[in-house]
């Protein structure tokens, strides 16, 4: 009985061995670690080839800049659309202003005492209250002019660009893309500053400035 234990025990033991040695000595089993960097060098090469590819296929800055100018037009459509909301919010409170200033002081003068229309006066006075307020806040003629402005200068550098009159008049048509895009994006820099200034509290403005 012993002895088939002990032999039991000592093939056993030699199937281990075996299976260590082969663990050890298998290609497969050197290490683990092997088929993580290869997929990691075939990302980096596939990421390469990428780059490389998408410099090839990238168009030229003369391309780019022509595509640019031709975006424009709904660039400029955008802004004179936003311009439009801001005039009619402006045109909407202000004779939302001129109506109720008017109406308190007619409700004033048709009831001398004003006890009666009390409410009235209350009610007038709090609409002309928020009515300041929020076109204070929001800016609304202030806007209206920034958005405009630049809608109008967008749109002279590119007639001007069209037409090659200054300063786009030189024969090579490339620096004059490069110099339209260049005043153009700065334009649109200089609208974006004005709207921050705009959406500032009044010190925060007086600080910037």
């Amino acid at each position: 009985m012993i002895d088939n234990v002990c032999s039991f025990f000592a093939f056993v033991s030699g199937v281990a061995v075996v299976a260590q040695l082969a663990a050890e000595f298998n290609n497969f089993w050197t290490d683990a670690r092997t088929p993580v960097r290869k997929l990691k060098l075939e990302l980096s090469r596939a990421t390469e080839k990428h780059i490389l590819d998408a410099l090839r296929h990238t168009p030229p800055p003369m391309d780019r800049q022509a595509s640019y100018r031709e975006r424009l037009p709904a660039e400029m459509s955008r802004l004179r659309k936003e311009s439009r909301h801001y005039r009619r919010m402006h045109l909407l409170m202000q004779w939302m202003l001129f109506v109720t200033s008017a109406a308190i002081s007619a409700v004033t003068a048709w009831y001398d005492p004003p006890q009666p229309a009390k409410g009235i006066l209350i009610c007038l006075g709090f609409t002309v209250t928020v009515i300041t307020a929020a076109a204070g806040y929001f800016k609304p003629r202030e806007r209206v002019f920034n958005l405009q402005q630049t809608a109008d200068s967008i749109e002279q550098h590119s007639t001007a660009l069209k037409l090659g009159i200054a300063p786009y008049s030189e024969s090579d048509q490339s620096r004059n893309l490069e110099l339209f895009a260049t005043t153009v994006e700065g334009l649109r820099a200089e609208q974006r500053m004005r709207e921050q200034q705009l959406d500032q509290p009044q010190q925060g403005q007086q600080q910037v400035i």
